[in-house]
């Protein structure tokens, strides 16, 4: 066993030994013995002695009281949280000298000393680092389970896990950390886990405005003074004072498609919280500078500013403290009702960052270098990465409300129906307005509710400052005039500045037809002078694996990409790939450095921009040195795609992926959409129903009424996840991978494996959801909840996971699912055993609940919630 899987259980029996007191102390010893006996049943169960564990897990569970079923459930979800905190924390836990650095720690000095063997100057490597250009976008709608007032003290569990780590604490000190750790685990107990109220979209920014005040704020500088280090120890250079790497964006509060809470108010409402919060992270800054730098000798240009002062920097930095106060009073009373901006407030972003330089470049001419690459750069890299507005706040909306909008518009001005006209009808109108200078629409027009929202959503796009804006999203994207619609209502709305907006291609379809819809616009006349910049496109992960499955979806993703590379390139237009992933394989996610690494050559040329969802936000930036650490690898990856592009696909590798392309779209469409009872199955098998009731993001489960057509991404993964059974990231690969094997392709799998990053990412993570699916789980939730004549259903669908899991272990030559990865493994082990006592609990909650009506405040709905968020927690990925 390694040192890590011995520290690793070393915390989690500590942290679960605290727990157990808890509940003694609350419920006495005989409900703790039950839950030990239990744990101890699932834990035999997964030890080979699956008969007497399932007996005896089941009958344990069987003899619980109603009264029991919420507790029981509590502490299985607080044995997976507290199992959780310790996992993160050994990606940051102190090393001995001797201990190699984590992966992510080393990545960027070790990947500039490849660029430099491989060739590249010194100049160009530190020029290219200074222009990179990475947006991280944070996202809400999907389902982050765990509470703002829940995640707070995990976090403070995790720093009090880090002290303990200190080798030269006395024996006091050690009992006073376990103290603290005992009584911030009690008050995690006593805390609800499960939100009484759906959060609303204002909730879900704050909640990101969060994450930068206690997290990034304190990372970005720190990850830029080693970026800094790395660069400057491989070329000699440094990174430039105005470089932003990484920078951030949001869909909080701009996230209109399919959610009728985000409004034109409500976006309003969040642009000025940005400001605010903005104005009130750099008032702190900026009142702990004025402290400290009370030094007297100061540059010409300084003392030209401030005049003949005693105290230069304190002058300069108290003008700088007054203007940001007035900004936060004044974004504060707007909040209540609009109010117009005094001179003082600061409205650009270089009235932020010209004081700090001024006092940042008068130390080092005067000699105090050392004084101003202390806290001074800290707060001089925050604002030029976060500014006055925090992150920019994109707006995204359906493709089909702008068209109704229109359509609405154009029956009012007797042209007829914009709806009905075909797309050379529709370009040539839009075409003709967005060239005319005279405004579409008259003054006394008085549009229905959904067109006036759209037209009031535009409205707040030209009243808000460029810098505060990212993009405007078009989901459902299918055409070119999808694009021209949004640039004619912006145009109405009284734009005159840039403003990229961005076709989202997520079907199989539209992601085979966004070439050509991207050179239609480019050749369109106009298009080009309103483009301003790079052309951006949004590729969709979750919509397109919804439609076809990850087999066919992952290939065209990637077709799309390369033929808007060579389009881009021929039309002598930069490209900007936006891609829309999830937090699970089923919707793009996984390793975002492999993952990047993956992308087709040329794609990723020094920019990216990516959506972070949900709970993977708390995970991958939620501590400083763990978003440290992902910053790492994106700005990595990012360098790495761009300098060293991996190999274009040899042509007997695409063919093959044709065909496991065309076999996987078949395999999962026979089963999703052409079987009849498939729908049915998938409602009573999955706690999908009951998704609907818990109070998670602000957004509504479906966009409409119907189907699996007309459900969100999310719940769909959401569902299978909970069961394990983990559907819609592996259904289509058993297929296409065993017809390969079975036509003797099995060494051009392996070349392809070997030699093409894309493949070989998808391999991985395809093996990495199949470690974590389990037939006998989603097995148990059948036998509950399943009616008779739908369940060779399921045992059909486990018999597809084992082929899958079967070619898989084939494919990559190992006895066992990550062989090759024991200490992911061991992670796995060891939330097992707190998570199969969830799953049997919440098979047999599901079947009480749907037999007779319950209240939501009811033990029954509650520890049916509550067996939900904790086996999200255990897996580490809902939607």
């Amino acid at each position: 066993m390694s040192d890590i899987d011995v520290r690793l259980r070393e915390d989690v029996h500590l942290l679960g030994e605290l727990l157990g007191n808890t509940i003694r102390e609350q419920y006495g010893n005989g409900f703790l013995e039950k839950i030990e006996r239990i744990r101890r049943g699932a834990k035999a169960d997964r030890r080979n002695n699956q008969a007497a564990g399932e007996e005896q897990l089941g009958s344990s569970l069987a003899d619980l009281g109603e009264d029991e079923l919420l507790p029981v459930a509590r502490a299985f979800n607080q044995f997976l949280n507290l199992a959780n905190i310790a996992e993160q924390y050994q990606l940051i836990r102190r090393r001995e000298e001797a201990q190699p650095a984590p992966f992510e720690n080393r990545v960027l000095p070790e990947l500039l000393a490849r660029l430099t063997a491989a060739g590249h100057s010194r100049e160009a490597l530190a020029r290219q680092v200074g222009r990179l250009s990475i947006e991280l976008v944070l996202t809400a709608h999907p389902t982050e389970v765990a509470r703002r007032t829940l995640i707070q003290k995990y976090d403070a569990i995790a720093a009090q896990l880090a002290l303990q780590d200190h080798r030269d604490l006395t024996s006091a000190e050690r009992e006073q950390i376990k103290a603290r750790l005992q009584r911030l685990i009690a008050e995690a107990w006593h805390t609800e886990e499960i939100r009484r109220s759906r959060p609303t979209p204002v909730d879900e920014a704050k909640w990101g405005f969060a994450v930068i005040e206690n997290s990034l704020w304190h990372a970005v500088p720190s990850h830029l003074r080693k970026v800094d280090q790395a660069l400057h120890a491989a070329t000699g250079l440094r990174l430039p004072l105005e470089a932003a790497p990484v920078r951030f964006a949001s869909w909080m509060g701009g996230d209109r498609d399919g959610n009728p809470n985000v409004t034109a108010a409500v976006t309003r409402e969040v642009l000025l919280l940005a400001r605010w919060m903005a104005a009130d992270l750099f008032l702190r800054d900026v009142d702990h500078l004025a402290s400290e730098l009370s030094m007297q000798q100061a540059s010409d240009a300084l003392r030209a500013k401030v005049g003949d002062s005693a105290e230069p920097y304190r002058a300069l930095l108290k003008q700088l403290r007054e203007r940001l106060r007035v900004t936060r009073n004044w974004a504060q009373a707007s909040l209540a009702t609009s109010t117009p901006a005094e001179a003082d407030v600061l409205q650009d972003n270089r009235e932020l960052i010209e004081p700090l330089e001024l006092c940042f470049q008068s130390l080092h001419e005067c000699g105090m270098g050392v004084i101003a690459d202390g806290p001074l750069l800290d707060c001089l890299r925050r604002a030029v990465t976060f500014g006055l507005f925090l992150v920019r706040l994109d707006v995204r909306q359906d493709s089909t409300r702008h068209a109704a909008a229109l359509s609405e518009i154009t029956d009012y001005l007797g042209l007829g129906r914009y709806s009905d006209w075909d797309e050379e009808a529709r370009i040539a109108f839009l075409v003709r307005e967005l060239n005319s200078r005279r405004p579409l629409l008259p003054s006394h027009f008085k549009p229905a509710a959904d067109t006036a929202e759209v037209l009031a959503t535009c409205r707040e796009v030209v009243a808000a400052p460029s810098a505060s804006l990212g993009s405007y999203v078009i989901s459902m994207a299918g055409a070119a005039s999808d694009v021209l619609a949004v640039q004619l209502l912006l145009k109405e709305a009284g734009l005159q500045r840039p403003m990229r907006v961005v076709p989202l291609f997520e079907t199989l379809a539209d992601l085979d037809n966004a070439g050509p819809v991207i050179e239609h616009l480019l050749q369109l006349p106009g298009y080009r002078s309103r483009l301003h910049g790079p052309q951006e496109v949004m590729i969709g992960y979750s919509d397109s694996a919804k439609d076809a499955g990850t087999t066919a979806a992952a290939w065209a993703q990637y077709r799309a990409q390369e033929n808007l590379v060579n389009i881009c390139r021929a039309q002598d237009v930069e490209l900007l790939l936006f891609h829309g992933r999830g937090g699970t394989v089923g919707r793009g996610g996984g390793p975002a450095h492999a993952a990047i690494l993956s992308q087709p050559p040329g794609s990723v040329s020094g920019r990216f921009r990516t959506t972070e969802q949900g709970e993977m936000i708390r995970f991958k930036f939620g501590l400083p040195d763990i978003a440290e650490q992902n910053l790492n690898l994106y700005l990595a990856a990012v360098l790495e795609a761009t300098l060293l592009p991996p190999p274009l696909p040899e042509p007997a590798w695409r063919t093959l992926m044709d065909e496991l392309a065309a076999d996987g779209v078949k395999a999962y469409r026979q089963v999703v959409r052409e079987n009849p009872q498939f729908v049915e199955y998938f409602r009573q098998s999955t706690p999908e129903q009951e998704l609907g009731r818990l109070p998670l993001g602000s957004r509504p489960a479906k966009r409409r009424a119907g189907g699996i057509e007309s459900l969100r991404a999310i719940p769909w993964i959401f569902g299978w996840t909970q069961t394990r059974l983990m559907l819609p990231a592996w259904l289509g690969w058993e297929a296409a991978l065993s017809s390969a094997l079975e036509q003797g392709k099995g060494d051009l799998l392996a070349d392809m494996r070997e030699r093409w990053p894309f493949f070989r990412t998808r391999i991985d993570m395809l093996e990495m959801v199949l470690a974590k699916a389990d037939a006998e789980i989603a097995r148990l939730y059948d036998e509950r909840l399943v009616s008779p004549e739908l369940k060779h259903l399921g045992t059909h669908l486990r018999d597809l996971l084992s082929q899958a899991c079967s070619v898989v272990l084939n494919l990559t030559g190992q006895q066992r699912l990550l062989a090759h990865s024991p200490v992911t493994l061991e992670f796995f082990n060891l939330r097992n055993t707190y998570l199969d006592p969830l799953h049997w609990l919440q098979a047999e909650l599901l079947a009480r609940s749907r037999s007779r009506e319950a209240s939501l405040d009811s033990p029954l709905e509650q520890a049916l919630l509550v067996s939900v968020a904790g086996i999200a927690a255990g897996l580490r990925n809902t939607g």
